[in-house]
């Protein structure tokens, strides 16, 4: 008896594995197989599905596949601990839940590289839009009957207050929607939460279409290489319940994420020769991009005690989590039904950029992202880091084993213009939270503390402190270079055929924001190339752009009147 065959094999059911099965296998006549390494997102697990829960998956090994860099140079020679999801939706199961597209201008810039012209915003909005229903309503920006129902944070807590009207105070401005005409500024932000639970793309996309009789699902499947006849790929071996099995496929679609698909590739022989020389792989094709350009964002949470009590400590103390839980289960409402970054925003650090290269997310307590607090009592902090740094990495296979995670680098730090945005970084967020509106609250900075205010100063608690903000990408960037691994016109690997890559790894640049948003659009966009439906038409619609000039609302907005830029 001959393998299965199906016309698509995704690997990796993450998230936009999971945008791809939904898409593709809306066709009857085409047959879709999803192999997912990790557990399912069981619908009663809630460490998945409470918004709050979300401390508790990261750094666990059932929800989380527990990756570390390499020892970064610039960072002390640290290990930086890198949480990916284990689990059916990948990480937008054990992610934050924001929900940002990233800049109009990012998309300008992959527009510029040779290949990616129809990359550019307008040619993607339409493929946001197709995606998201926003709660708040939709508009020329925003999607109204997507599968992605996202809510906006309340952000009701009165520290909110305190910080979006002490971001005017220090000469910035709100903005409606981050996601909307203008990202730059401050604003509440959009959430991949919906009645209380987690939206996440397996609940999105997935489990809606589980019934289709052409979608096949399979979890604990981990895929240990592509299978070749000599330059075209016709299936996949994977290990699953302890045996060797092989399924056949028209097309293999790559979904692993930015560590996992270059990870994959290398094991098949697709990747620099003399990598793949050094580690025992039969090369099948020489590409030498694969694993390369790597990107990420670094953050540091600046914290400060407050004055009042005010702050959502007291509702998340262990004598609160039964009531907590209750309230979420029966009532989907209370503190287990947000995910807390409820509001944050964008600005630019100094003149020589021409769109915000800072992101600030807000939350009213004083916490790390482990659960753990720095100060008993009130608190609050902002998470920050520079959103496009030039800081440049890599991924790449230690031996044949596909169980054993790959060597990765990221060289933070690593650059002039890195550290420069990371001094400025710091001293925008202190320069905000010192205003005016704070002073009720104020009483004294936690983290870094005032004893931190030279610029080496400022750089070594970053040294010591800063983790990721989780944004792997770039590792497998669409181009036509000697360095491009994937085709922007088919999402086709380079050299070969019946192998395609869509995930973040595919990004030539990462985007300034959260990067789940971005992964759903490309994931959108590709599932037309890969099905050759007509690509939905670019949208006509203007977005804010600094350098010209243009109104901070948009065009005919009455407020444009009063607006000005700030000094």
């Amino acid at each position: 008896m001959g393998a299965e065959r199906f016309d698509y094999v995704i690997v990796g059911g993450g998230s936009a594995g999971c945008a791809l099965a939904n898409r593709l296998s809306a066709d009857a006549g085409t047959s879709v197989l999803v192999l997912e390494a990790g557990r399912s997102d069981y619908r009663i697990d809630p460490f998945i599905h409470m918004p709050a829960a979300l401390p508790f998956p990261i750094g666990s090994r059932f929800y989380d596949w527990k990756y570390e860099t390499d020892p970064e140079p610039e960072l002390g020679g640290r290990k930086v601990y890198h949480a990916r999801g284990k689990v059916l939706g990948g990480s937008s199961s054990i992610n934050g839940m924001i929900f940002q597209r990233g800049n109009p201008l990012d998309y300008e810039r992959w527009a510029r590289e040779p290949g990616l012209e129809e990359w550019d915003y307008l040619h993607c909005l339409p493929y946001f839009k197709r995606m998201e229903t926003c709660v708040a309503g939709a508009d020329d920006w925003r999607g109204g009957d997507g599968p992605l129902k996202l809510e906006r944070g309340p952000a009701t807590n009165p520290l909110f207050d305190a910080f979006f009207k002490a971001t005017v105070e220090a000469g910035y401005h709100l903005t409606d929607d981050v996601n909307g005409y203008r990202q730059e500024g401050f604003a509440k932000f959009d959430r991949n939460v919906y009645r209380g639970r987690r939206l996440s793309a397996a609940r999105a996309y997935l489990h809606p279409v589980r019934n289709r009789k052409n979608l096949t699902v399979r979890t604990r499947a981990l895929v240990t290489g592509v299978r070749f006849d000599g330059k075209r790929a016709v299936g996949v071996d994977y290990l699953r319940a302890g045996r060797h099995r092989a399924v056949e496929a028209g097309e293999v679609l790559l979904c692993g994420g930015a560590i996992n698909t270059p990870q994959l590739l290398q094991l098949s022989g697709v990747g620099d020769e003399t990598l793949l020389k050094e580690r025992g792989v039969p090369l099948v094709h020489h590409l030498p991009g694969v694993g390369e350009n790597l990107q990420d964002h670094l953050e540091v949470y600046i914290q400060y005690a407050s004055k009042e009590p005010v702050s959502i400590a007291p509702g998340l103390a262990w004598h609160q989590r039964p009531k907590i839980a209750y309230q979420w289960l029966f009532q989907r409402k209370g503190l287990g039904a947000t995910n807390h970054f409820e509001g944050g925003g964008f600005a630019r650090s100094n003149e020589d950029v021409d769109y915000p290269n800072l992101m600030f997310h807000f939350l009213p307590i004083a916490i790390r992202y482990d659960g753990s607090s720095p100060v008993e009592g009130h608190g609050y902090q902002v998470h920050i880091g520079p959103m496009y740094a030039d800081t440049r990495g890599y991924v790449r296979i230690r031996s044949r084993d596909p169980r054993e995670h790959p060597a990765m680098r990221f060289n933070y730090l690593s650059t002039p213009t890195d550290r420069k945005e990371w001094v400025e970084a710091i001293r925008v967020a202190r320069d905000i939270l010192n205003q005016p509106a704070f002073a009720p609250y104020n009483d004294g900075e936690i983290s870094p503390g005032p004893s931190v205010e030279t610029d080496e100063e400022i750089l070594e608690w970053v040294r010591k402190d800063a983790e990721t903000a989780l944004h792997p990408s770039c590792t497998a960037k669409m181009g036509t270079d000697e360095m491009s691994v994937v085709d922007p016109r088919s999402m086709k690997v380079h050299g070969l055929e019946g192998l395609r890559v869509v995930d973040a790894s595919v990004f030539p640049f990462v985007t300034n924001g959260n990067i789940y948003a971005p992964v759903m659009m490309v994931a959108e966009k590709a599932a037309d190339l890969i099905a050759g439906n007509t690509p939905l038409p670019p949208a006509d619609v203007p977005f804010y752009r600094y350098r010209e000039g243009d109104p901070l609302y948009p065009p005919g907005d009455p407020r444009n009147v009063a607006s000005k830029e700030p000094s």
